[in-house]
């Protein structure tokens, strides 16, 4: 467990590290490192043009100043930052690696480590708000600015501490029996301790949807020995598939890397980590571009706002402040709207046959 020869290796090259851990570095590019470099680099553009989309129209239009949109907004920005990070990633991998110092190595990897962590940080709060709004029976949360801010600030705190943290010093530089294999500077226990917190955060997001699920289904049992509408039906069923969505996406996206994550930190075979490493890399960076389709583009005054910025449209349509068209609507919001829609209409026909 400890030092094999009982000095720190601080100042060792990066192939020193890799060569302890068996992990080999392609002096040359081969078409396997072109393919996942090539892959990446589009991956990251379409995360950046997305995500700035939607921090430009959160920033522009002042009907999404609510707490909802903040924290979009701050996980678009986690996002936004994943994509620059993984775009850096890019041309420091592959036959790039050997030229890098242990710092630059250390700045690489945790670009990556914070960027991911304030993503899944903010799926969480994002969640946790949706569970409130919908229990409360809630358009908009009815957290205050102030409140909203201070958990985005806590959010990147604990992301860049996550990101420094193997830096600072828990790393294998010391104990080279201890160093990963997929990351050969990082000791074991970290990349335990990383996957196990993030598997944790998945667990905790899987009960709050599970919750809002069974929510949702019990209303909407409750509605059908009343009433048998079909908008009602069609909400219902809106509200379970953007559950479903965002649980579906989140464990395709992650459940892959967090595994392998996990695999390496138990010093399984070399074998069942290195192979998939980097398709796994790649598919929990898709995360970050599919979390501004599941939560932002499923609004119509999301996506018209979009229209105008791309439009170079920058003038001020929405100076008042009011609600958008979010399809987060609760069930009882759903039936109040319907009995609304349902009573205008009865009172039309006795105003006509009077």
């Amino acid at each position: 467990m400890g030092n094999i020869t009982g000095t720190c290796h601080d100042n060792e090259t990066i192939d020193f590290f890799y060569n302890n851990s068996g992990k080999a570095i392609n002096t040359k590019w081969k078409k396997r490192d072109v393919l996942i470099v090539t892959l990446g680099l589009i991956v990251c553009f379409i995360v950046i043009f997305s995500n700035f989309l939607v921090v430009a129209a959160i920033f522009k239009n002042r009907r999404f100043h609510f707490p909802i949109y903040y924290l979009l907004g701050n996980m678009a920005l986690a996002d936004l930052f994943a994509g620059f990070a993984y775009l850096h990633m890019m041309f420091h991998t592959g036959p790039w690696t050997i030229k890098l110092s242990p710092n630059q190595w250390f700045t690489r990897q945790g670009l990556i480590n914070t960027s991911l962590t304030a993503s899944v940080l903010n799926l969480l709060f994002v969640a946790v708000e949706r569970h409130q709004t919908i229990f409360n029976v809630q358009l908009h949360s009815s957290m205050s600015t102030r409140r909203v801010f201070i958990i985005m600030l806590l959010i990147w705190l604990v992301a860049v501490i996550m990101g420094l943290v193997p830096q600072m010093g828990w790393n294998c530089t010391c104990h080279l029996s201890e160093c990963s294999t997929m990351a050969p500077l990082y000791h074991r226990s970290f990349l335990i301790f990383w996957a196990v917190l993030n598997l944790m955060t998945f667990s905790i997001m899987v009960a709050v949807y599970t919750r809002i699920f069974l929510y949702v289904r019990h209303k909407g049992r409750q509605m059908s020995q009343h009433t048998s509408t079909t908008r009602q039906r069609e909400t219902m069923m809106n509200l379970m598939k953007t559950v479903s969505l965002i649980l579906g996406c989140f464990v395709v996206c992650w459940t892959p890397a967090l595994v392998v994550l996990l695999l390496d930190g138990l010093n399984c075979d070399k074998n069942l980590v290195l192979v998939p490493e980097k398709y796994c890399l790649v598919l929990a960076e898709c995360n970050s571009f599919v979390n501004p389709i599941i939560y932002c583009f499923r609004d119509q005054d999301m996506r018209r706002t979009f229209k105008e910025i791309l439009c170079c449209n920058w003038s001020q349509r929405h100076k008042n402040k009011g609600f958008s068209e979010v399809k987060f609507h609760t069930v009882e919001q759903e039936v109040l709207s319907e009995s609304n829609g349902i009573d205008d209409s009865n009172h039309n026909q006795n105003k006509h046959m009077l």
